[in-house]
Order: structure tokens, then sequence, then C-alpha cells
């Protein structure tokens, strides 16, 4: 008769090696996350996962369109009129000669830049230069875009105008 005496081991490396397997296909199961963009009002941060993003490749115009007038996906941000803004992008989106713009209700604010921080201080985002009451909300897109300025992610956020 002949008994095992690794079998103690063999077990606990069997078990080991299943675990580390199940690991490994878990996490090739996981897709990469997108890079992240912020946007940051005084000492408060939201920051979001591109709302439209074609695994690197340019967007169609029918899907930037409507990318761009979707408010659903946005995050929300109080803003004070007179505040800083400071807008923000992963490294990432800059990689590779690409760059990013920012945009507030359609109309570009910025041209396109590859650094990954822009600011505005003491900017009023609801002056409306006497054009009637300003708005309760206004929205803020950043279009990361490529060396031909074709658009390839969009990130959505809202700014909520905070009169406290």
């Amino acid at each position: 008769m002949t008994v095992a005496f690794t079998s103690g081991k063999a077990r606990r490396a069997g078990i080991a090696l299943g675990a580390v397997s199940v690991g490994l296909l878990v996490l090739s199961a996981c897709d990469k996350p997108t890079p992240l963009a912020t946007v940051t009002v005084g000492t408060t941060s939201v920051n979001a996962e591109a709302a439209c993003r074609d695994d690197g490749k340019v967007l169609s115009e029918e899907k930037l369109t409507t990318c761009l007038s979707s408010v659903k996906t946005s995050k929300t941000i109080k803003y004070s009129p007179g505040s800083t803004m400071r807008l923000g992008v992963d490294p990432d989106v800059v990689e590779h000669g690409d760059k990013w713009v920012a945009v507030l209700d359609g109309n570009p604010i910025t041209e396109p830049s590859n650094k990954t921080y822009r600011s505005f201080p003491n900017a009023d985002v609801f002056a409306t230069g006497g054009q009637g009451a300003a708005p309760k909300s206004k929205k803020i897109n950043i279009i990361q875009v490529n060396e031909d300025n074709k658009p390839k992610s969009v990130w959505s956020f809202t700014l909520k105008r905070d009169d406290s």
C-alpha cells in the first residue's frame, strides 16, 4: 500500500493554481476604464468617464450631436458667479497628439489644448450681457479631438447656478 505524502501539498498547490486562474479570468473579462475628465468649482469636484467614446476611433457627426445634446448622462456641480472653474483631463487623453476643447452650451470656450488642466478664475458662465434672466443651468462638454480636430470622446457635465 502506498501513501501519498504530498497529497496535502498537492491539494493546496492545486487550489492555489485554481484561484490564480479564476482571478486572471475575472480580470481579463473587465473592460479597461476610460480616461476621466474633471470639473472643479472652488473646492468641489466631479469627474466622469466619457459619455461617448468609440475605442479611439473618430465619432460620427450623428453620434457627436447625440452626445452633446444628452443631459441625462452628465454629472452636476454647483457654480457661483465669479467662482474659479477648473477643467482637467487624464494624461491618456492628450497622448499621441490628441487635444481637448471645452464647449459651453454648444459654443467652444477654449482652443484645442494638449495640456491636462485649464483654469478660469472669476468666470461668470451665467452672464447674459443684459439679455434677460440668467439660466439655472448650463451644459459643459469636454471633447477629445485628434490631430485633425476630429472628435474622439465626449465628457458631459452640468453647471447648476448657485445663488446662495
